[in-house]
């Protein structure tokens, strides 16, 4: 019978060969490590793909500060919300839920994020708009981490897959057989939300005011 490549080969005195079996003992070892490889490149390899294709939020490298985001009040038309990951400078991925309104309306929109600098410590950057005449944006996209608020959606489809999402912007869907949802129309009051991204096609910001302070100041 043909020597099996996967049997030791034995010494004059019967005993395995120490080569052969260091050989088969390092065969099978390469194995298991491909086995638990597989699935860890298959999934970076599936990432890369989806930010290729666009189907990942990563239309710019994300900074490594969040920010908070609060208003009275949000009233948007055409809702859709679904996972993501955002990527930052260094490469690496942040998971995010993508929050994408075709119009919306902010009243007493509040923005707010805090640098810790050496010796000088903490400093906030605060913006506020909105008071008086209502923040618009139009195909706007909040890559978030938590959002707070009392919410009322007209319409709503919960669980539908994310490749197929019609309601929200054009460009407002996820990976197919992801969770997402979306709404006809949504309304969120005393809105707190946390995110590392947003952007829109147009938004305006009436009664601007920006500044920066020493110390934590923060939106909540």
């Amino acid at each position: 019978m043909a020597d099996s490549p996967y049997l030791p080969e034995f010494d004059s005195e019967g005993g395995p060969d120490a080569d052969s079996a260091s050989r088969v003992e390092g065969r099978v070892r390469w194995r298991r490590f491909a086995l638990l490889t597989v699935p860890a490149v298959a999934v970076t390899a599936g990432l890369g793909i989806a930010l290729a294709q666009g189907a990942l939020a990563a239309s710019f490298a994300v900074s490594g500060q969040q920010f908070k985001v609060s208003a009275t009040s949000l009233e948007g038309e055409g809702f859709a919300q679904y996972g993501s990951v955002d990527v930052n400078a260094r490469q690496e991925l942040i998971p995010v839920a993508v929050t994408a309104i075709k119009e919306a309306k902010l009243h007493s929109l509040c923005q707010s994020v805090v640098t810790t600098l050496p010796v000088i410590g903490d400093i906030s950057l605060n913006l506020t708009a909105g008071q008086k005449t209502p923040v618009e944006a139009s195909n706007l996209f909040v890559d978030a981490t938590q959002l707070a608020g009392d919410a009322e959606f007209t319409n709503i489809e919960i669980g539908r897959d994310a490749s197929t999402l019609d309601k929200g912007p054009a460009e407002a869907q996820g990976m197919q057989d992801l969770f997402a949802q979306q709404a006809d129309k949504v309304t969120i009051s005393s809105l707190q939300q946390t995110a590392w991204a947003t952007n829109a096609g147009t938004f305006k910001l009436s009664g601007l005011s920006m500044n920066i302070s020493k110390g934590k100041k923060e939106c909540f």
